[in-house]
């Protein structure tokens, strides 16, 4: 009986495999078929995504570092600009002297010792003194405070500076105050 039994099992399942598909399971496996492309429709998406956002992070790193980096290259900009005043006083000091060398020959020399050090100070940090006298006026860079008829010189040529002009890491500090050729 054992026997008979599992013949008709057998038969049964092999009738099953041999019978036609109903539209219901063919539905099924359809949905089956549309749910992986529509999951890996939104795998793709969510890579895409992803590979996006990782980018615009990555920028706003490479931005942020920058602006960091300007900001500190930069910061030092209103006080260079108070320094300029000393440099200023400076020169001043070395150019009255200069008239009167034998009674302040060690005085000078203090000053311009001070002075050379101020100078070396400044270019550790970027400061720069520009001089354009003999160049032509550059707005830019120069103020004119006064023009002078000259006829050696061309019209707009820098003739002399009352003030002198710096720059921090080649972006304008302070503007010369010069004197210009009409």
């Amino acid at each position: 009986m054992d026997d008979k039994n599992n013949e008709i099992e057998t038969e049964e399942v092999l009738d099953d495999a041999k019978a036609p598909v109903t539209d219901e399971e063919t539905a099924a496996e359809s949905t089956d078929g549309d749910e992986e492309s529509q999951l890996e429709k939104d795998f793709l998406k969510l890579k895409d995504d992803y590979i996006r956002l990782y980018a615009e992070m990555d920028n706003m790193k490479k931005r942020a570092h920058a602006e960091t980096e300007k900001t500190i290259k930069f910061a030092v900009s209103s006080f260079a600009k108070e320094l300029l005043v000393v440099a200023d006083n400076l020169e001043r000091a070395i150019a009255a002297m200069s008239d009167n060398q034998e009674s302040c020959a060690e005085l000078l020399k203090g000053v311009e010792l001070t002075q050379s050090e101020l100078t070396k100070v400044f270019e550790k940090f970027g400061i720069k003194r520009f001089n354009h006298i003999g160049q032509k006026f550059d707005p830019n860079f120069e103020r004119v405070v006064q023009e002078i008829d000259d006829k050696k010189a061309e019209s707009g040529t820098i003739l002399s500076e009352l003030q002198a002009g710096y720059t921090i890491h080649d972006r304008i500090l302070r503007e010369a105050m010069v004197i210009v050729a009409k």
